[in-house]
């Protein structure tokens, strides 16, 4: 998945059990990213520094999630234990991951392992990727997701309070 790709339709369970529908987020730019697990040091550093700049997201209406595999329960310990303001989706059998291409075979502590591949894409509100990274790093990356989000901006657009 790159820039001008469509953003395939997806239904997940959220960290509570509720479904998020993304025909429901039509007509609004999100942030979509995809990591291994809960609880794991990058993940945890990636969601931390992604909450950071929620209020920043916000401000323009964009709001954050993060996919894993993880259960809708487990989200929610991690998103509880963390303070995490990203809204965090189950994707248990990888059919989204692997859908968007953030799903396969990675090195992980030099070992070879198939798992989500950490990426991200900015959605824009006609459903078309506007950005698009794969196998990021977590440190440093929700800064450069949020200077990237800011140029999809016109001056002239408004911002949302």
């Amino acid at each position: 998945m790159q820039a001008g790709d469509m953003f395939p339709h997806f239904v997940l369970q959220d960290e509570n059990g509720e479904k998020v529908d993304s025909d429901a987020l039509r007509g609004v730019r999100y942030v979509i990213y995809f990591y291994s697990k809960d609880n794991t040091p990058g993940c945890t550093k990636e969601a931390v520094e992604f909450t950071g700049l929620y209020p920043k997201f916000m401000l323009r209406n964009v709001p954050i999630f993060g996919v894993s595999g993880d259960s809708p329960e487990t989200h929610r310990k991690f998103r509880e234990s963390q303070g995490l303001k990203v809204k965090l989706l189950s994707d248990p059998d990888h059919a989204l991951a692997k859908e968007v291409g953030a799903f396969g075979t990675k090195k992980l502590y030099g070992k070879e392992v198939v798992g989500n591949i950490r990426s991200t894409f900015i959605v824009g509100r006609d459903g078309v990727v506007e950005e698009a990274w794969t196998n990021v790093k977590a440190g440093g990356h929700a800064q450069k997701v949020l200077d990237a989000m800011l140029s999809h901006f016109r001056d002239d657009e408004p911002m949302e309070f």
